[in-house]
C-alpha cells in the first residue's frame, strides 16, 4: 500500500471526477492517498470537492481530499496528474460548430478551440517539467493522439493517453449473444480509429461468428435496431469498414472519425443508412450535451441536499475505468494489462512512425508500461491511415507550433466537404473572428 497525491486538473467535470474518486476509495492500494482538485470555476469545484468527501465518509475510505484554483499548486508534491479538462468548455466548440455548418460544413468541420485545446495540453506537461517532473501524467482529455504526441515529443514528461473505445468489443459480444468473461481481444491502431485484430471466444478464433451474423442476421438487426442514438458499433457502417479494410472496426472508430469514411456522412439521411435512424453519434451530438447537463444538474442537487446520498448516485462498485487501476499497478507493482495511449518506441504497431502514439495492449507495473507488440495492420489500412489520421494530425501539430496560417488553409482544403478555395478561406476568417480566438487572430498571421 503506498500513499500517493492524485491531482485531476479540469476538475468541474463533475461526472468523470466522481468516477475517480470512487475507484481510489474503493481500492485498498491507495488507502490514505491525496486527492487534489484543480479548476478555474470556483463553484464548480467547489462542488466535487463537497460531493467526494461526502462520498468518502459514506464509504468509510480514508481518502484525504483538497481544492486549488491554481495549477501550479495542484502540481507542488504530485505524483500523478490526471488532465480531464476543456478547453473553453462545449461552449465555444458549439458555437464553431455552428460557424462551420454555415458555410457547409457538415458537423462543423475545423473547429480552432482545437489549438486552444493543444495548447492547455502542452502548457501543463511543461508546468509539470518545472513542478512534478517525475509525476505521471494521465491525458483523458480529447484529443488524446494529437495531445499526447505533443507533449511526448516536447516534453520529458511519462504521459500515458487514456480512452474506452475498446470497450466496443463488448457491445459485439452482447448483439452475437455471446458471455463477455469468456471473450478476449486485441484492437490496436490510433486513438478513436483502432480495428480487432483478433478476437476469441473460449480460446477459439469467433470472426466466423461476426461473419455467421453478418450473413444470416445483419439486416433484420439493421431492420428492426431501437438501441440508443449512439449506437453504431454493428452498425451498416462497421460491417462497410470490415469488408473494404478486413478488419472489424471498434468503438469511437466507428461513427467519431468522418476522416477515414466521410461517405457516412455526406448529410443527414447517408448518416441514418450508415448508422440508425436517428443519424447515429455525429448527428446527436446535441443529445450528449443535454444529457451531460442534466447530470450535472443532479449532482448539483445532491450537492445543495446534504441528506442524499451521493453513494446512490455512484454505488460502490469500480467503475470500469482503467485510470485508477493503471495508478494502482505503477505505485503497488499490480501488474496488470491494460489498453494505453504511448509512443510507438520499439515499434509495437509496425508501419507507424516510433514518435507517433498509438492505442496497443501495455503490461504496467512497478517497471513502468511496456507495450505489447502486436505487429501490423493489413497494408491498405496502414497506408489509409497514415495518409488521413496521421498527416492530418502532423499538420495540425506544425500548424500549432508554427503559426503558418497557410496550413490551416491547406487543412479545411483537404476537408471532402469543401468545394472551394474561398469556401475555406471564408471558414477560416470567420472563425478566427470570433471574440474568444482573437489570440488566434494573432498567432496565425
Amino acid at each position: 500500500m503506498t500513499k500517493v497525491k492524485i491531482s485531476i486538473i479540469g476538475a468541474g467535470s463533475a461526472v468523470f471526477s466522481m468516477s475517480l474518486v470512487r475507484d481510489v476509495c474503493l481500492t485498498e492500494g491507495l488507502k490514505d492517498s491525496t486527492i487534489c482538485f484543480m479548476d478555474i470555476n470556483k463553484e464548480r469545484l467547489d462542488t466535487v470537492y463537497s460531493l467526494a468527501k461526502r462520498y468518502a465518509q459514506e464509504t468509510k475510505a480514508k481518502i484525504s481530499f483538497s481544492k486549488t484554483l491554481e495549477r501550479k499548486e495542484a502540481f507542488q508534491d504530485a505524483d500523478f496528474v490526471i488532465n480531464t479538462a476543456l478547453a473553453g468548455g462545449h461552449e465555444r466548440s458549439e458555437i464553431e460548430r455552428k460557424v462551420g455548418e454555415k458555410h457547409g460544413y457538415v458537423s462543423g468541420g475545423m473547429r480552432l478551440s482545437y489549438f486552444h485545446q493543444l495548447g492547455l495540453m502542452l502548457s501543463i506537461a511543461q508546468d509539470m517539467e518545472d513542478t512534478c517532473p517525475d509525476a505521471w501524467l494521465i491525458l483523458a482529455a480529447n484529443p488524446v493522439f494529437d495531445g499526447c504526441t505533443l507533449m511526448t515529443r516536447q516534453t520529458k514528461i511519462k504521459v500515458i493517453g487514456l480512452c474506452h473505445g475498446h470497450y466496443g468489443v463488448y457491445d459485439i459480444a452482447r448483439v452475437l449473444g455471446l458471455d463477455r468473461n469468456k471473450i478476449t481481444f486485441q484492437a490496436p491502431g490510433l486513438n478513436h480509429c483502432i480495428w480487432l485484430t483478433d478476437f476469441r471466444y473460449e480460446g477459439k478464433d469467433a470472426y466466423p461468428l461476426i461473419d455467421e451474423w453478418i450473413e444470416t442476421k445483419a439486416e433484420d438487426y439493421w431492420k428492426n435496431w431501437e438501441g440508443n442514438w449512439g449506437d453504431g458499433q454493428m452498425s451498416r457502417a462497421a460491417v462497410s469498414l470490415y469488408k473494404m479494410f478486413g478488419l472489424f472496426p471498434i468503438g469511437d472508430t466507428v461513427q467519431q472519425n468522418p476522416t477515414i469514411a466521410w461517405w457516412h456522412y455526406v448529410d443527414l439521411e447517408t448518416q441514418k443508412r450508415w448508422f440508425n435512424k436517428y443519424g447515429g453519434w455525429p448527428a446527436n451530438w446535441s443529445n450528449y450535451l443535454e444529457g451531460l447537463k442534466k447530470h450535472l444538474e443532479r449532482l448539483d442537487r445532491i450537492y445543495r441536499d446534504s441528506s442524499m446520498l451521493v453513494s446512490k448516485e455512484f454505488p460502490p462498485k469500480l467503475s470500469g475505468e482503467q485510470h485508477i487501476p493503471i495508478i494502482n499497478a505503477l505505485v503497488n507493482d499490480q501488474e496488470g494489462k491494460f489498453q494505453v495511449n504511448i509512443p510507438n518506441r520499439g515499434c509495437a504497431l509496425e508501419g507507424i512512425p516510433s514518435d507517433v502514439v498509438v492505442e496497443v495492449p501495455g503490461v504496467v507495473s512497478g517497471r513502468g508500461v511496456q507495450a505489447i507488440h502486436v505487429g501490423a495492420l493489413p497494408k491498405h489500412l496502414a497506408i489509409h491511415l497514415l495518409r488521413t489520421i496521421v498527416t492530418r494530425m502532423e499538420l495540425g501539430l506544425e500548424a500549432f507550433l508554427t503559426g503558418d496560417k497557410s496550413i490551416l488553409l491547406n487543412m479545411v482544403l483537404s476537408d471532402h466537404r469543401t468545394r472551394s478555395y474561398e469556401q475555406a478561406q471564408a471558414l477560416i476568417e470567420d472563425l478566427l473572428a470570433l471574440p474568444f480566438n482573437e489570440d488566434l487572430k494573432k498567432k496565425f498571421k
